[in-house]
């Protein structure tokens, strides 16, 4: 049963992440694609918002791939955890509800991400794990970049408003 469990989870959200992915990097799903979310994440503090944008897009979608195939575990949940730990970071402003636009979705992916880092993917998955070396350089480079982006998060001043000018003003050049 837990060979079947871990399949039907993988499964599960490893498709759901792929979604995700490709909401971001594509446009796909009713997603807003990679040129927008690029400007969302810049005006978060997400810089170049673009590249970010493209990492975390790539990160879910390749990370869900990886996830629910179990191809080179445990690559796919640590792709996960890091931009899902960058997410719950996004949305840590508004609270710990999803009805509030909170953190509840980003935390509760990295919880069950975490939780498929530490029971593996079962013997249902395709081809080999991850040599462990290889985990341990995935595992360090994931952590860094996770924290370089906290880190832009945190220290982001607020993007200023976009002034407008009435109707039929002219703006006059400062002496």
């Amino acid at each position: 049963m837990r060979n079947v469990g871990l399949l039907v989870s993988r499964g599960i959200f490893g498709s759901y992440l792929v979604v995700h992915g490709a909401q971001k990097l594509f446009g796909s799903f009713g997603g807003h694609g990679l040129d927008a979310t690029g400007a969302a994440f810049e005006s978060m503090g997400l810089r170049p918002g673009k590249a970010m944008a493209a990492v975390a897009g790539a990160s879910e979608l390749g990370g869900g791939l990886l996830t629910a195939t179990g191809v080179a575990d445990p690559l796919g949940p640590l792709a996960i955890a890091g931009t899902m730990a960058v997410a719950s970071a996004v949305h840590r402003k508004q609270g710990p509800l999803a009805q509030n636009g909170g953190f509840e979705l980003p935390l509760t992916n990295l919880a069950l991400a975490m939780g498929l880092l530490s029971t593996g993917a079962g013997r249902w998955r395709l081809g080999p794990r991850l040599p462990r070396g290889l985990t341990a350089v995935s595992a360090l480079v994931g952590t860094v970049m996770a924290a370089f982006s906290i880190s832009q998060l945190l220290g982001a001043k607020p993007s200023p408003p976009v002034a407008s000018k009435p109707e039929g003003a002219t703006v006059e050049p400062s002496s």
